[in-house]
């Protein structure tokens, strides 16, 4: 064992004590019983530097969380339990030389290096203020004055982090033991750094030195010039302007902020939640200490940032910077969200030049630094609940950050994205998403807003679900998508990149998509004709969601399930105020009021993709008795690429196997009756029979969309090809779904909403069924007219009838072109 000063054999125990005693280790990772630590080796600790402190602490975990002992020498006398790896300034030996001779005198034996970092507070190595500057564990030198200082100030927020054993045998080859030494320090300095990055982040230099180095690039340097000679300005005054959109945009991240969010969210999310769960965390953990991360989380409510960003601190990872909109940079909200990590841009800013140069180049350093990033590819809160289509924007710059880094200034790349599902069991927002769907203006946002959140602390809100999906490296997928990145001078590849990345993210950020008891319930509910259902059939629809659900969940990144049975879920939904229970004689009925209908549509949106497949397989029995599976592949294929767009399904790979095994389970679970007489067919239960409602409920949920689609396809071919733009016929199929959706007092704002019309164009135009002529008109070909004859059986008659008289230029005047002539209109539509 080692020789230690007098001094300090003097003050180790009383030291050792006040440390048992002040200290509180708020995370250790991984659980000491997941270390797999082999009990025919000897365990050593390796710490990343000598630190008095750093041993008294691991001296005091150890023994009860079932560790070697570490203030006990392990059975072989001439090796101390812990080892510390010189600091940078010390030109001491790698001290592995006295382990390496004790292995070769037992050969027998084995020695397990355990690498352990400890974290006294963390900081991103800013300068915030005196205290922080002195103690918080940063990339600096660590004095034993700071560490002391450290030890007092933040030992209530203390992390352990334990790396994974290296047997010290395995490493033994022919070289001299001083080579193997020198190895063996090397391997233990790259995973302290790696540990220290994905804690701690990179290096973070001053704000104002960032912004400064923001303004001198190259880049901004020509577009001030530029547009100091377009505008006739000085560019004294023009290089101003670009420093106050630098101070504008950055982020001042500071540690005493997070500090303190993180003890304010703690208690926000103790009043207003009753749990938060996580999932996923693990995968992103793998990649931190050598991949830049980017978060892409779906973006539900305002507490989407703050919730991961508390999430990613507690997990020990480092919290991300975070791409915020510039309606929140308001008194008060603003420079405290900057504090905590938030950069500000605007929604628009294509026509500045300047602006655009310094939002480039402020986000290509802190990707070229490796810092978390975290941005929504919506854009936006999605009002109605399902995941909005992609935006490009902050897509292309990273990709455009990315590409640069790896052609240019020789990076190697290791960019991933962790696509991020937020799951909430009641939103904050409610209210105003019901009423902006119906039509009522977007209410900006004020200050004010927050007194009004706290108002509601006292309301239950149940819990919330973050799940990490499974991640997407960056350089192999482009690698795959678009090989020519790599070697292209300009940056057109983009285009063709921008759109599948995007749709890529959007799936695996659904699949992960949790599922809970309101959207469940909200399924259920919301399928049938009047928001009312007896409690025993609801009960045997919700199993048999969570049984298609757990069918799928072998699946990468399959989403989580909820805990409970279908009746705890019930009685969760009416407690926080979403159903209502009616007793009766005949038994109980669970009721929705409109009001309560129109909420629950938001979170049925959550989740409707998971059972997209089952629900069109279901969808297409209920006009038809029997198919055989070729019948019904062709019948389904057409339309299910248009449905895996809207819902941004990640779809199979094959189409017809996936319908195989969708029948296989329908029949497991009594909904379908296979025929084998002749011809292999399926056929629908009886009528009489309760699995022929369970089947007529399991294919509502994918009705409107598919009607969505049979209306747009009305609109469009009851004029000749060519007569429409994208946006003439997402307007006249949006008018006339809100006609149909009053005339069947369907109170459904989002039936008609013409954002996902537009998104239906998209499709059609995406899978080449329509394309855009000279003029930016819509053209279309027979094979989309005999496409639309055959799948009109899928359809209602009636319905079929309803849209024929809505869609008929007497009975709807705005759906005529006063340039046009009116052709006839689809065998059925």
């Amino acid at each position: 064992m080692p020789r230690t000063s007098v001094l300090t054999a003097l003050v180790r125990r009383p030291l050792r004590a006040l440390i048992r005693a002040w200290v509180r280790v708020r995370l250790i990772e991984p659980s000491p019983d997941a270390l797999a630590l082999s009990p025919a080796a000897i365990t050593l600790y390796v710490l990343p530097h000598p630190a008095l402190s750093d041993r008294l602490l691991l001296e005091t975990l150890s023994t009860p969380r079932g560790l070697p002992e570490a203030g006990r020498a392990p059975d072989a006398p001439a090796l101390g339990r812990v080892i510390a790896l010189p600091g940078r300034r010390r030109r001491r030996q790698a001290p592995f030389l006295d382990c390496l001779a004790w292995l070769h005198a037992h050969p027998e034996q084995d020695i397990a290096l355990l690498p352990v970092s400890v974290f006294w507070g963390r900081a991103p190595g800013k300068r915030f203020g005196i205290w922080s500057m002195l103690t918080a564990d940063d990339w600096g030198l660590t004095g034993r004055l700071r560490r002391a200082l450290a030890v007092l100030v933040h030992g209530r927020s203390v992390e352990v982090h334990f790396g994974a054993p290296l047997s010290l045998r395995a490493l033994l080859d022919a070289r001299p033991d001083a080579l193997t030494n020198r190895k063996v320090a090397r391997l233990l300095r790259v995973h302290f750094r790696r540990q220290r990055t994905r804690v701690l982040g990179p290096d973070l230099s001053h704000r104002r030195t960032l912004i400064d180095g923001v303004v001198a690039s190259p880049t901004v340097r020509r577009a001030i010039e530029e547009t100091a000679r377009d505008e006739d300005r000085s560019p004294a005054r023009v290089k101003a302007r670009a420093r106050r959109y630098g101070r504008e945009i950055a982020s001042n991240m500071s540690y005493p902020v997070l500090r303190l969010l993180d003890g304010l969210l703690e208690r926000l999310w103790t009043r207003l939640y009753d749990g938060v769960d996580v999932q996923g965390i693990e995968a992103a953990k793998a990649l931190a200490g050598d991949h830049t991360l980017v978060y892409v989380p779906c973006h539900r409510s305002h507490i989407d940032y703050l919730l991961l960003s508390y999430v990613l601190f507690h997990e020990g990872l480092m919290p991300p910077h975070i791409a915020a909109g510039r309606n929140l940079d308001m008194p008060l909200i603003g420079p405290l969200l900057r504090r905590g990590g938030a950069f500000f841009l605007r929604r628009s800013f294509k026509d500045n030049r300047l602006y655009r140069a310094v939002f480039h180049e402020y986000l290509d350093r802190l990707l070229s630094r490796g810092h978390p990033l975290e941005y929504f590819i919506e854009g936006g809160r999605s009002r109605s609940g399902r995941l909005l289509a992609p935006r490009p924007g902050m897509l292309a710059m990273t990709l455009r950050s990315h590409a640069l880094g790896v052609k240019t200034r020789g990076q190697p790349g290791r960019l991933a994205f962790i696509p991020v599902a937020i799951g909430y069991e009641r939103i904050l927002e409610s209210g105003s998403y019901r009423a902006e769907l119906a039509g009522k203006a977007k209410r900006r946002e004020t200050p004010l807003d927050l007194f009004k959140v706290l108002s509601r602390l006292r309301q239950p809100f149940g819990r919330v679900s973050v799940t990490l999906g499974t991640p997407l490296p960056l350089s192999p997928f482009l690698d795959a998508e678009t090989p020519e990145w790599r070697q292209a001078d300009d940056e057109g590849w983009q285009q063709q990149a921008v759109p599948r990345l995007g749709e890529a993210l959007s799936q695996r950020i659904n699949a992960a998509v949790p599922l809970n008891a309101v959207n469940l319930v909200a399924l259920v509910l919301l399928s049938t004709s009047h928001r009312a259902i007896e409690r025993d059939l609801l009960e045997r629809q919700l199993a048999l969601l969570v049984d298609l659900a757990r069918a799928a969940s072998t699946a990468p990144g399959a989403a989580r399930l909820p805990d409970g049975a279908p009746a705890n879920w019930i009685v969760h939904a009416e407690a926080l105020g979403f159903i209502e229970r009616r007793p009766q004689a005949l038994g109980e009925l669970i009721l929705a009021s409109p009001e309560q209908a129109s909420l629950l549509s938001w979170y049925r949106n959550n989740v409707l993709h998971h059972f997209a497949l089952a629900g069109l397989v279901a969808f297409a029995f209920r006009n038809n008795a029997d198919f055989s599976e070729a019948e019904l592949h062709a019948l389904l294929a057409p339309g299910w690429p248009v449905l895996v767009r809207e819902l941004h399904i990640t779809p199979p790979r094959d189409l017809a196997t996936a319908l195989r095994k969708t029948l296989d389970r329908l029949a497991r679970e009594g909904l379908l009756e296979p025929d084998t007489s002749s011809t292999p067919r399926w056929r629908r239960p009886s009528a009489r029979l309760a699995s022929w409602e369970q089947l007529h409920l399991l294919g509502r949920l994918v009705q409107p969309s598919l009607e969505r689609g049979y209306l747009l396809l009305g609109s469009l071919l009851r004029l000749p090809s060519g007569r429409l733009t994208r946006e003439q016929l997402a307007e006249q199929s949006g008018l006339l779904a809100e006609r149909l959706a009053l005339l069947s007092g369907l109170d459904a704002p989002e039936f008609f909403d013409r954002r996902l019309f537009a998104g239906l164009v998209e499709s059609l135009e995406g899978d080449g069924w329509i394309w855009q002529d000279a003029a930016e008109r819509l053209c279309y070909g027979s094979e989309l007219t005999a496409t639309a004859e055959h799948i009109h059986t899928l359809f209602d008659p009636a319905l079929r009838h309803r849209l024929q008289q809505l869609a008929s230029p007497a009975a709807s005047p705005v759906m005529s072109s006063p340039t046009t002539t009116p052709g006839p209109p689809i065998d059925g539509a």
